[in-house]
């Protein structure tokens, strides 16, 4: 993996986002998406193709959005709402399979790398909601 700098530019951040393993988990499935989607027929590039790339890159995007608020009530929203994203990519990705357009084998890993995420946004969640 290529490391990733984090410059604060003097301010104080709120969440590193850097040190989130969940983050560098989303990107990861991000590219895994990418790179099993570019082999969808080009009929499906505003179809599937589009709106399964949008759902990937929506679960860092939204760690990333809440990592930078303010408060952890405000990240953990964000963190809900990347879980969402992650449901709605399950879901594609599943229509993507019955279609043959990914193979059980493709679904199996990307579906696991996708529960990974669940698993640790929900434990991220719980260690910033109030006690």
């Amino acid at each position: 993996m290529v490391p990733i700098l984090s410059f604060a530019f003097g301010k104080k951040e709120m969440h590193k986002l850097y040190d989130l393993k969940v983050w560098h988990k989303s990107i990861e499935l991000s590219v895994m998406v990418y790179r099993t989607t570019e082999k969808f027929p080009f009929e499906e590039r505003f179809g599937l193709t589009s709106q399964s790339r949008r759902a990937a890159v929506s679960i860092s995007s939204n760690i990333a959005e809440g990592a930078g608020r303010n408060s952890d009530n405000e990240f953990v929203h964000f963190l809900g709402i990347a879980n969402g994203s992650s449901y709605e990519l399950q879901s594609q990705l599943i229509i993507s399979n019955k279609l043959n357009l990914i193979s059980n084998d493709a679904l199996g890993k990307l579906i696991s790398k996708v529960d990974e995420i669940q698993k640790m946004i929900y434990a991220l969640q719980n260690t910033l909601r109030p006690k």
